[in-house]
Formats: C-alpha cells, sequence, structure tokens
C-alpha cells in the first residue's frame, strides 16, 4: 500500500511538515480539499465549529492512490482513519499546541478541547487501535524541516527513533483538567 498517514491534533504541524515534504518533491494529499473536491463535506456540527465527514466514503475515494506504486502522503487529522500502510502522528507540548491554536484564532473553549486531546494521546491510541504501524514525531521545537526530516526516515525505514510511547504530556494535566 502505497499511504502514509500524517495526522495528530490541530496545531501540531501536519501542514508545515506536510509543505515541507512536498517542497522535497513528495506526493502530498491535502486531505481538507480532497474531501472539499469529492463533495464529501458532511453537515456542521455547530457546538463543535467542525463539519462531519463520512470516513468510509473518504476512504474509498482514496482507492486511485492505493492502485499505484509511488508514495502519497496523507495530511489531516482524520488520516490516521484511512487504509494506509503507515500512520506518523505529529505531537506537540500543550503549551506550544495552546499558543498555535490562539494564534489561529481559536476559542478558549477549541483550545481547551484540543490541548486535553493531545495530553490524553487520543490521536495516538487511535491510530494504534488500528493494527497499522504507529510511529511519532515531537514537533514542539525546532522548525518543520527538521520535523520533515523525521518523516522522510520512518517512510525510509529508520523508525526505531520514533516508536510510540517517547511523548508524554501527562505533567499538564493539572493546568488543563
Amino acid at each position: 500500500m502505497t499511504l502514509v498517514a500524517i495526522t495528530g491534533t490541530p496545531g501540531t504541524g501536519k501542514t508545515s511538515v506536510s509543505a515541507e515534504l512536498r517542497s522535497r518533491g513528495y506526493n502530498v494529499i491535502d486531505m481538507n480539499d480532497h474531501i472539499r473536491s469529492h463533495g464529501l463535506l458532511g453537515e456542521l456540527d455547530a457546538a463543535r465549529d467542525t463539519h462531519e465527514v463520512d470516513l468510509d466514503l473518504l476512504n474509498d475515494s482514496l482507492q486511485q492512490y492505493r492502485e499505484t506504486e509511488d508514495l502519497y502522503l496523507m495530511d489531516s487529522h482524520l488520516s490516521h482513519f484511512m487504509d494506509c500502510r503507515e500512520i506518523i502522528v505529529l505531537r506537540c507540548n500543550p503549551s506550544v499546541l495552546a499558543e498555535r491554536l490562539e494564534a489561529r484564532g481559536y476559542g478558549p473553549d477549541k483550545v481547551r478541547e484540543n490541548v486535553q486531546s493531545e495530553i490524553l494521546d487520543v490521536i495516538l491510541c487511535e491510530a494504534t487501535d488500528s493494527d497499522i504501524p504507529v510511529y511519532e514525531v515531537d514537533c514542539s521545537e525546532g522548525d518543520p524541516a527538521s520535523s520533515a526530516d523525521a518523516v522522510e526516515q520512518i517512510v525510509k525505514g529508520e523508525f526505531s527513533d520514533y516508536l510510540p510511547g517517547r511523548t508524554d504530556w501527562s505533567e499538564e494535566m493539572d493546568r488543563w483538567f
């Protein structure tokens, strides 16, 4: 299978890392664009300020990429739900994540929800439930290029430094819960 998921809590660096990988010649699927262009954007969940997406339809819409030998990286906080070769979860220190989300204009409730999800390893846990190989990259420090270097190592099979379980934000629990 030629699809690799780049996933993580909003604000962890998926878009920046994916842009860097794209500049290096990698095929990167902007899943938000893909969802819109394939008419997969569902109803607005006003309480969470997000749209629903039928994950089965989204997965089916990616079949064309599975039928090629080329490597495609999927950039989305939903990509770990897709059938793929491996999953790379981008992680970010909760304080840094909060700053990034606030800079995007996220309200306090949405910042808190996403930071809590990061502390609780929600996306990492969802990914490891898939039986697909999972890796994690801490994008808290450095620039997108260094995180892209880590993703490149993983897709080239050099993943021993990125096995899950190395990132632990539990010391932030008291601050955010």
